[in-house]
């Protein structure tokens, strides 16, 4: 794999290390990357322009309620739109605080209010708990839009890797349950096969980076019980894709979910959903955000960017 990295990006690929999670070590991978994360924020300036508050919504019944996360313009000049935003980590890592910076320059960049939810991860709380979490987020979103200053017509979902997955997934229910419009997906680089057959989960072994045997981890624990994932749990396995919102997604050359987000990708054209799609040739998973002054991590994030913006403005 390092041969085919993109020449700016293998310079500094070196430096990573090798990581493997086990259900032994999870607890203490995850507090490193929520300090990774609190250490790079306080590095980087307030942004006073906008406000961060959290809160908790009611969760799906006989569930706990939600934890989220709301970023918005400290000035309102306008209704604006809305975007709820789910956070990778495989299933198994991460939290509604570690995207701060990055959410709060996303509302000062597109004139949003944007929603993150902290829901509950595997194995601790495996499928439907993250889902339903996220739908339930979603649907008070739409229910408090306009106490928000937000139009509830105009409700975005996002997310990368396993927030990609879930964002595939909760559009999903959102259509089924005749649940929440939302305007627009955006499930970057997502998660969402756990039949794990294509060459692309074969081809990436480098433990530095997400892998197949990390993805065979995050699959085990986030299904729990279950032998297979239903449409829901793995949206690859849906088999229609009709009326869904329209989409971007992207994925580097170089990231086991190339083969599934392609073939998402297709489905969803031959379906008849509005659908916008980046390869980058020489990205691994996740790679913008490990290298993000990289000339073609700029241009992955300018590109969904630039999409979302559209979406949410046109």
């Amino acid at each position: 794999m390092e041969n085919k990295l993109n020449p700016e990006i293998k310079e500094m690929f070196s430096y990573l290390p090798e990581v493997i999670y086990t259900r032994e070590n999870l607890n203490a991978k995850r507090n490193e990357m929520n300090e990774m994360f609190a250490g790079i924020a306080a590095t980087l300036p307030a942004n006073d322009a906008v406000l961060t508050s959290e809160k908790h919504v009611p969760g799906a019944e006989g569930d706990p309620d939600v934890r989220i996360k709301i970023y918005e313009p400290r000035v309102k000049e306008e209704t604006l739109p809305g975007v709820l935003y789910l956070h990778g980590g495989g299933y198994i890592l991460g939290s509604a605080d570690m995207m701060d910076p990055t959410l709060q320059q996303l509302v000062s960049e597109l004139d949003c209010v944007i929603v993150s939810v902290d829901y509950r991860l595997a194995p601790e709380h495996p499928y439907p708990a993250p889902l339903d979490d996220c739908y339930a987020a979603l649907i008070w979103f739409s229910k408090n839009a306009e106490e928000l200053g937000v139009d509830s017509s105009r409700i975005a979902v996002i997310g990368p890797s396993a927030g990609g997955g879930l964002t595939a997934a909760v559009s999903l229910l959102a259509r089924d349950r005749k649940g929440p419009a939302i305007a627009f997906q955006m499930p970057l680089y997502p998660m969402i096969d756990d039949r794990m057959t294509s060459k692309s989960f074969n081809q990436i072994t480098d433990r530095r980076v997400w892998n197949d045997e990390k993805t065979q981890f995050g699959w085990k624990m986030y299904l729990g019980d279950l032998d297979e994932g239903t449409q829901y749990a793995a949206p690859a396995r849906a088999t229609d894709l009709s009326g869904l919102p329209p989409t971007y997604t992207c994925v580097g050359d170089l990231d086991p979910f190339r083969d599934e987000t392609i073939d998402y990708v297709t489905r969803l054209t031959q379906a008849g959903v509005p659908t916008e799609f980046h390869l980058y040739p020489g990205g691994f998973h996740g790679f913008e955000e490990y290298f993000p002054t990289a000339e073609i991590s700029r241009r992955v994030v300018d590109g969904y960017k630039t999409a979302l913006k559209r979406a949410l403005h046109k």
